[in-house]
């Protein structure tokens, strides 16, 4: 009865304060996520006293395209919780972006894109290193797998949404205009990514499309009341660090949190770094979210000075031209590695 407790009052949480992130999580993953380290400890207090709070959104891409091991992380959110202000604040990362993979033990820095961080260190490697990205901390993880979000559509009947383009994938198509889709049929909406001109930002879009439309749906007394047999559905394909009594407290201290919702994307210039592609995101657009996020935690702002605003800063005439992929990392470690220490 306990575990069921803590899965419906982590659900309702997830769904409907901080559910406008709920379908980020669409992965080529069909296995479940690992389960992520519990952190008792971490900031309790914050939730009991109804601070304001960050949490980190991940999923995995293990079990796709011949990947093995854990699994990136193939698409990662920061959001913040204000519960004074009923404010949230949300940004979408892009999978590609070079950061310094924080507490990887290196000799020498290891710059990597950002979502191999949880395949390197699970979540509390991610965490740290969006945390010294974004310079915030990071106080809570939630992972999702791409069975959740086929359930929860087909759970609410399905949603409509109007696409600019035509999506196909995994042999399923949507053709351009106005459709309403059952819960394959949204998978295949929101994983779609090379065939879109715009890329991993156009998915981003269609992945946020198709989570409002699932949020509001939510929303509705019919489907309110049977939350709790979705929930028991759901329960496997959920992972959080917050505690049993962190996620009863979280509704009751939160729950007005997501009235003003502001989502907004990291975008960066292509780059490639030992023969990879990469998104760098100049020092400007890192800064610009930084001060919006901390602004949502009730933070002062502060000038960021990490190693990617280091890099940029040795790297200036490359933003000076929008076709320059040449991007130099002066010396750090760029070999990708996983340690099953972590």
């Amino acid at each position: 009865m306990k575990i069921f407790k803590r899965i419906i009052i982590g659900l309702i949480s997830i769904l409907v304060i901080i559910g406008v992130a709920l379908g980020i999580y669409v992965y080529q993953s069909k296995k479940a996520l690992d389960s992520i380290d519990n952190n008792q400890n971490s900031v309790s207090n914050k939730i009991q006293n109804g601070k304001p709070i960050s949490v980190l959104l991940l999923g995995a891409d293990t079990g796709a395209d011949g990947r093995v091991d854990r699994g990136n992380s193939d698409t990662m959110m920061i959001i913040t919780l204000n519960p004074k202000t009923n404010s949230s604040v949300m940004y979408s990362i892009p999978r590609d972006t070079m950061a310094e993979i924080v507490g990887a033990g290196k000799t020498k820095k290891n710059v990597q894109k950002i979502n191999a961080a949880y395949n390197i260190g699970k979540a509390k490697m991610a965490k740290n290193t969006v945390g010294a990205l974004l310079g915030i901390n990071v106080d809570y993880s939630v992972a999702i797998n791409m069975a959740a979000l086929e359930k929860t559509v087909n759970f609410v009947d399905g949603v409509t949404i109007t696409t600019p383009i035509k999506v196909s994938f995994d042999g399923i198509t949507i053709p351009k205009g106005t459709h309403h889709l059952n819960g394959k049929q949204a998978l295949t909406y929101v994983r779609m990514r090379y065939e879109d001109p715009r890329g991993d930002y156009g998915r981003q879009l269609r992945q946020q499309q198709v989570l409002k439309a699932v949020v509001k749906k939510l929303q509705q007394p019919k489907y309110l009341v049977q939350l709790p047999s979705l929930i028991t559905k759901l329960g496997p394909d959920v992972n959080t660090d917050l505690t049993d009594q962190q996620m009863e407290a979280f509704p009751v201290k939160y729950h007005g949190a997501g009235k003003h919702m502001t989502s907004l994307q990291l975008q960066g210039q292509n780059a490639w770094i030992n023969g990879s592609s990469y998104q760098i995101l100049s020092t400007d657009t890192l800064q610009n979210a930084s001060d919006k996020l901390r602004t949502n935690l009730e933070q002062s702002k502060q000038t960021l000075s990490n190693t990617e605003t280091k890099l940029n800063k040795l790297n200036s005439s490359y933003f000076n031209d929008p076709d320059n992929t040449d991007y130099d990392t002066h010396g750090l470690d760029t070999t990708y590695y996983t340690d099953n220490t972590y």
